[in-house]
C-alpha cells in the first residue's frame, strides 16, 4: 500500500495515527504541531485538511466516538485543544475546574462516548463528561498510572501503575472493586481490554506482554496469565487488540521494526 499520508508527511516525529470511526479517513497528529486527515482510498490517499496547533507540539491525539471531533493533548502543556470538524473550529480548553495538573498528556476516550479519562501526576485519574469537558470526579492509584482502558461497555476502568499494579476501577460510583498484580512485572506500561471483554493484556518495560482472562482479574489478587508473551526485547509500549478479538498486536517503540501479532 502507498503511505496513507503521502500527500503530505509531517516535519516531525509522528505520536498518533488513527482511523476514524466510520468514515475512510486516517488522522496523523505529531511534533510539528499539526493534525492531518487523509481520505484512504489506497491509490491516491487524498488530503482532506490539515490545521496547525501554534507552539504546541501534540502528544496525542483521538477521535470521539461519534467521528465529529479530534482532542489533542501537547508534551508540556496543563491544556488541550478540542477541534470540531462539521464547524471546523479550533476550541482551546485552558483550564478543567479541579483538576490541579502541571501538564496533561494521556487520555482515554469511553468506547461509548461520555466521558473521557485524564491521566494526571503521582497516580491522579481525572474523569471529564465528553459533553462539557469538565471534572466529573477524580480517583487515586497508589504509585504513579502509566495506563489506562475501558471497558468496552464502558463501566470499568483498569488502570496499570508503574509499580505493576492494576486497579480495577467502576465508572459509575468511581470506586476501586479489585486491584491485581501483574505478575514478574517491574515496571508497567500499557494495557489493554478486548472487545469482547475476555482478556486484558498488560504490557511492561522488561517487554514481555501478559495476557490473562478477565474473570480471574476481577477475583484474584496474583491471577496467572493465560499465556506471557515474549516476543519483544524492549520496553513493550503499545498493546492493541482487533475488533474480533482474534489478534494481538504488541509493539516497541524503542526498536525499528519491533511490531509483533499475536
Amino acid at each position: 500500500c502507498l503511505p496513507a499520508n503521502q500527500e503530505r508527511f509531517a516535519n516531525g516525529k509522528l505520536a498518533t495515527v488513527q482511523f476514524h470511526p466510520s468514515a475512510q479517513v486516517v488522522m496523523t497528529a505529531g511534533h510539528d504541531r499539526s493534525v492531518s486527515l487523509f481520505q484512504v482510498d489506497g491509490v491516491k490517499n487524498p488530503r482532506i485538511q490539515s490545521i496547525y496547533l501554534e507552539s504546541f507540539p501534540i502528544y496525542k491525539a483521538c477521535f470521539s466516538v461519534d467521528g465529529e471531533q479530534v482532542i489533542a493533548t501537547g508534551t508540556h502543556h496543563r491544556m488541550f485543544f478540542v477541534y470540531d470538524m462539521m464547524s471546523g473550529s479550533i476550541t482551546p480548553i485552558e483550564k478543567v475546574r479541579g483538576v490541579e495538573e502541571r501538564f496533561l498528556r494521556d487520555f482515554e476516550v469511553s468506547p461509548d462516548g461520555s466521558f473521557m479519562l485524564l491521566t494526571g501526576t503521582s497516580g491522579y485519574l481525572h474523569l471529564l463528561s465528553m459533553k462539557t469537558k469538565e471534572l466529573i470526579s477524580t480517583m487515586k492509584v497508589n504509585g504513579r498510572c502509566t495506563a489506562s482502558a475501558f471497558t468496552p461497555d464502558s463501566s470499568k476502568i483498569y488502570s496499570y501503575s508503574k509499580e505493576g499494579e492494576v486497579f480495577i476501577w467502576d465508572v459509575r460510583s468511581r470506586r476501586c472493586l479489585h486491584k491485581f498484580e501483574d505478575e514478574g512485572c517491574l515496571e508497567g506500561k500499557c494495557i489493554a481490554v478486548s472487545k469482547n471483554n475476555q482478556y486484558v493484556a498488560c504490557g511492561s518495560a522488561s517487554g514481555v506482554v501478559n495476557l490473562y482472562n478477565t474473570d480471574v482479574c476481577l477475583k484474584e489478587n496474583n491471577p496467572k496469565p493465560v499465556k506471557a508473551i515474549m516476543n519483544l526485547v524492549t520496553s513493550a509500549t503499545c498493546v492493541t487488540f482487533n475488533p474480533t478479538t482474534e489478534i494481538l498486536a504488541v509493539a516497541s517503540r524503542e526498536a525499528d521494526e519491533a511490531v509483533k501479532l499475536v
